[in-house]
């Protein structure tokens, strides 16, 4: 019993020596590694605000300053292991997290191949957010960009969360990505009138309406189709998508109700859809109350 209390209290003894050693080591290593830690985050931010100034995409923006905090918290993690004389568990730890990553990569394939297709977007971004865009039939503008998924809102208030694999995979509408909306609105005016008076009303009503733009896109108004009542007229205008404080609705209200108005001022009939009734047979119309209404023939 003694010779074992002995053996023991030796064996302390051991521990005690090498933990008085290896302290000024774990002390050092520690402040290395706070420090470069601490490092680390100021660079992401430096990194984070300058890019920011500098492009457009935030996404690409915050995902390099990520990729540099990575780094630089990697390197912070070697460098205290090399103080700690433990370069051979640094190595092995890097070989085992190639290993682990290959297994995981395998295990997770979707929410890998969702990560990889966000740093493509990162570097090739079809979008930005605020854009107007159409993805995998949904409409709406992006609010947030992830490098998992992105998410934009419907125009009727729904939050739609699609992944990055099937933005890369599928086509992407974007409506707004240089700056310029086209918007259109058709009008019918009666047959036998003048058109190209009615055009030159439209045009000059056009031209009053804030928002619309005047100089590089103008106006545009031309005979698009044949009605069964009227002719109709379509008329398009373009919207600056920068313009934060355009409403595309508001416009095209506007637009629509003192077109209409002008062409009444100046005399247009805007006649509406006709029903052409026929009545087969000389067999008298019934209403809805089942009581005999007047026959007519129409032919």
């Amino acid at each position: 019993m003694n010779k074992l209390i002995e053996d023991l209290w030796l064996n302390m003894q051991d521990y005690y020596t090498d933990l008085v050693l290896v302290l000024p080591k774990i002390f050092l290593a520690s402040i290395v590694f706070a420090f470069l830690y601490f490092l680390a985050n100021r660079s992401r931010n430096f990194v984070n605000t300058r890019l920011t100034k500098r492009m457009d995409d935030p996404l690409l923006a915050t995902f390099l300053s990520r990729v540099v905090k990575i780094a630089l918290v990697l390197i912070a993690g070697l460098i205290a292991l090399q103080i700690l004389g433990l370069a051979g568990m640094a190595t092995g730890l890097i070989t085992g997290a190639s290993v682990s990553a290959i297994v995981i990569g395998f295990a997770f394939k979707d929410i890998g191949e969702n990560f990889l297709a966000g740093i493509m977007l990162a570097f090739n971004r079809p979008f930005r957010v605020g854009d107007t865009v159409e993805l995998n039939g949904h409409k709406g503008t992006v609010v947030a960009l992830s490098l998992r998924n992105s998410r934009i809102k419907t125009f009727d208030g729904k939050d739609i969360f699609i992944p990055n694999a099937n933005v890369v995979k599928n086509p992407v509408v974007n409506y707004t990505m240089d700056g310029f909306l086209r918007n259109d609105f058709t009008v019918g005016i009666d047959y036998g009138s003048n058109v190209n008076k009615a055009v030159e009303i439209i045009l000059k009503t056009m031209e009053k309406i804030p928002g619309v733009l005047q100089v590089d896109k103008k106006p545009n108004a031309f005979v698009s189709n044949l009605g069964a009542s009227s002719l109709e007229i379509t008329v398009q205008y373009w919207l600056d998508t920068f313009d934060k404080g355009v409403s595309g609705t508001a416009v095209k209200t506007q637009a629509i109700d003192e077109v209409l108005t002008n062409l009444d001022k100046a005399g247009y009939y805007m006649p509406g859809d006709i029903i052409e009734l026929k009545n087969y047979n000389e067999q008298a119309l019934k209403s809805a109350d089942n009581k005999d209404a007047h026959s007519s023939k129409i032919a």
